[in-house]
């Protein structure tokens, strides 16, 4: 077992595949402030103000698998790469796993072929835990460089860039030339 399965995830949901069956089954969870404040931290953000799910379970025939279909709704704060103000988003997003048992899972040789499913998620302890899938896919839906409404990168130095030539292209020596006045 690995440190990062020792730690307690921030919003669990688990669901026992005992109660599960070939009907679909549906779920609606909601992260409380506590949990959304853990979540903020554990992605580095300024905040995590709402975050909701809905969710279907079902027992895919033969009984192996189980298919879980979510779409999900959150409001975010992140810091603006540029001028760290807080900047909100919205996100309105969904996902489908499958699950299958842990032993068959990890005991697959890893192939990468980009056309395939993905392979299925593995079921630990009996249970699938809903509020952990929907964090993962709030973490990847969540903007990468977040900027502030009419936030621009500024040059930095004072110098202005040399003018070009006639035909349009810098002269590769121009800001030597600069240099040579000093």
């Amino acid at each position: 077992m690995t440190e990062a399965m020792d730690i307690p995830p921030e919003f669990s949901r688990p669901v026992r595949l005992e109660t599960l069956s070939v009907a679909e089954r549906g779920y609606e969870i909601e992260a409380s402030p506590e949990e959304c404040a853990a979540l903020a931290e554990r992605f580095g953000i300024l905040a995590v103000d709402r975050l909701a799910a809905q969710l279907r379970l079902k027992m895919l025939p033969g009984g192996e698998l189980v298919r879980l279909k979510a779409k999900f709704q959150a409001r975010v704060r992140q810091a603006c790469v540029i001028t760290l103000e807080p900047v909100r988003q919205d996100i309105d997003d969904g996902f489908d796993l499958t699950y299958g048992p842990e032993e068959e899972v990890e005991d697959t040789d890893i192939l990468v072929d980009l056309d395939a499913d993905d392979p299925p998620e593995p079921i630990r302890g009996g249970a699938i835990d809903l509020g952990e899938a929907v964090a993962e896919h709030l973490a990847l839906a969540l903007d990468p460089f977040p900027r502030a409404p009419g936030a621009a990168f500024q040059e930095i130095g004072g110098e202005e860039e040399p003018a070009p030539e006639e035909g349009g292209k810098p002269h590769p020596f121009a800001a030597l030339a600069s240099l040579q006045k000093k």
